[in-house]
């Protein structure tokens, strides 16, 4: 270690070559220019990284930074007034970083080309002030190999830049970021280093990478749902497809259409916490299907982090408690309103702010519903009911006194009783990504209805399937729906950044 320095020894910082800022008036030219920095930076600071590794002196302190990209406009005015996004509201300079450009590639070309379109201006690429942190350079599945010795007698952070959880927040999503006096507004919800955090605990936890996520995304929380999808989605695949192109399990197993089995190593890992399948169509318009577990902890958790992939909508299939004597075990519910009593979200999304259904996603669940029932109109009634449902934290509450939940959820008017639905309601609407929740009743504590073991089997076997059918149409319909149809108004507040 004789040709190492001492760790208290001043560092220069060594960059890449600087990058001249350029403007584009072509989308996809910009989004190439923002590929190629991004690119250059990270291959810098992995290339130093392995050359210390290997035992090259310690000579400064290596630093890149993030791409970015910005307009400016001098008038209030834009195109089209019918989009929720694709423009800014007022004159001034907008900006943000960006990450994994390659990844976003056709989000980021529609994003300025809307931009462009709007104020006819145009974007300018240039190098940000926010680092790269050397864990993010990295992206999925990079295997590290260093001595721990190797970095005994300095800290890793004293050479490279880690992850600032400073820095790394939510507040422009929770509309709580005012720039300072001078500065750029944001142009985007989340910051590159707020994407590049989330894109590595989506791998994490779902097991496969953020490459194969789709636009259109179910949540459920039994695995009897995915159970049932895996099985549709493989028959699809034996069957040539019909316009799915590849079917992904957890480790990143790919099954092809017009294939029966996976190509390649199957060893199938161990699950993760709330592993993710996708059934993948060309422009990310198929379906992910996640398994979150029982809880609103999962439910904000596994939300936070695909919110950063800006899908186009997420549904919650699972089941519920029913809370009305006329209703039945494998009833549906499809919720217009929700009483939040999950506590997950207080802090960023206040209980006061109300989660309004949102008509394009309910009109789509419901005539899904009627479609694989054969239901129609008033008769739907007898197997549906829309209402409010309660999202609580304590799986067990019944068996605490229930007198003030029993009164709340009467007074709240609502018909089913779960522990994931309001939570990921409200992350959708918190985070503008189109939301909607149809449940099925599988018990009914109120009323001494619990399912008996011979009876829960049998109710799996028959609802499951017939519950996935309805979702899965019912995202087939929204993907049939243009994106600006989708992306209403109604999620947006008073000042809004112009990425969707």
């Amino acid at each position: 270690m004789s040709n190492r320095i001492s760790p208290f020894s001043p560092l220069d910082i060594s960059s890449p070559s600087p990058f001249q800022p350029r403007t584009f008036d072509d989308p996809a030219k910009a989004v190439e220019a923002l590929t190629e920095l991004y690119e250059r930076n990270t291959a810098f600071l992995i290339d130093n990284f392995t050359k210390l590794a290997k035992g090259a002196p310690i000579t400064a302190r290596y630093r890149a930074f993030y791409p970015q990209v910005s307009i400016e406009t001098t008038s209030f005015g834009h195109v089209d007034s019918r989009l929720s996004y694709g423009h800014v509201t007022a004159p001034g300079v907008y900006t943000t970083t960006i990450t994994r450009p390659h990844l976003f590639k056709h989000y980021l070309k529609e994003q300025l080309t809307l931009l462009m379109r709007s104020h006819n201006v145009p974007v300018v690429v240039s190098e940000s002030t926010t680092p790269i942190p050397l864990h993010f350079a990295f992206g999925e599945g990079a295997h590290v190999e260093a001595s721990a010795s190797v970095f005994e007698d300095i800290p890793l952070r004293d050479l490279f830049d880690t992850p600032d959880l400073n820095t790394t927040d939510d507040e422009i999503a929770n509309g709580e970021y005012i720039p300072p006096p001078g500065q750029p507004s944001p142009l985007a919800p989340f910051t590159a280093q707020r994407i590049d955090y989330s894109l590595a605990r989506l791998v994490h936890y779902t097991a496969t990478s953020a490459a194969h996520f789709q636009n259109f995304v179910l949540f459920t929380n039994y695995q009897f749902y995915i159970d049932e999808f895996c099985q549709w989605a493989r028959d699809l695949m034996a069957s040539g497809g019909d316009g799915y192109t590849e079917f992904v399990e957890p480790g990143n197993i790919i099954t092809k259409a017009g294939s029966s089995q996976p190509e390649g190593d199957v060893t199938t890992p161990r699950l993760p916490q709330m592993p993710a399948y996708h059934l993948k169509r060309k422009g990310h318009a198929g379906i992910t299907m996640i398994n979150i577990g029982v809880g609103p902890s999962n439910a904000k958790t596994i939300t936070d982090h695909v919110a950063v992939l800006r899908p186009h909508a997420w549904l919650m299939l699972g089941h519920c408690a029913g809370l009305r004597n006329s209703q039945r075990l494998g009833d549906y519910v499809l919720a217009h309103a929700y009483m939040r009593e999950d506590h997950v979200l207080d802090d960023d999304l206040p209980v006061w702010v109300p989660i309004p259904a949102l008509a394009e996603v309910q009109v789509a669940l419901e005539a899904a519903v009627a479609e694989i029932t054969g239901y129609e109109g008033f008769e739907l009634k007898r197997i549906m009911r829309t209402g409010t449902v309660g999202t609580i934290d304590n799986r067990n509450w019944e068996l605490r006194d229930q007198a003030g939940p029993v009164k709340r959820l009467s007074q709240a008017r609502a018909v089913a009783l779960d522990m994931e639905s309001a939570t990921i309601a409200a992350n959708g609407f918190r985070f503008r990504v189109p939301y909607g929740t149809l449940l099925c009743v599988s018990d009914k504590p109120l009323h001494g209805e619990l399912k008996l073991p011979g009876m829960a089997t049998a109710f799996y076997r028959t609802q499951v399937n017939q519950h996935l059918q309805i979702g899965i149409r019912a995202i087939q319909k929204l993907a049939a729906m243009p994106p600006e149809t989708l992306h209403s108004r109604k999620l947006r507040s008073f000042f809004e950044t112009a990425f969707q």
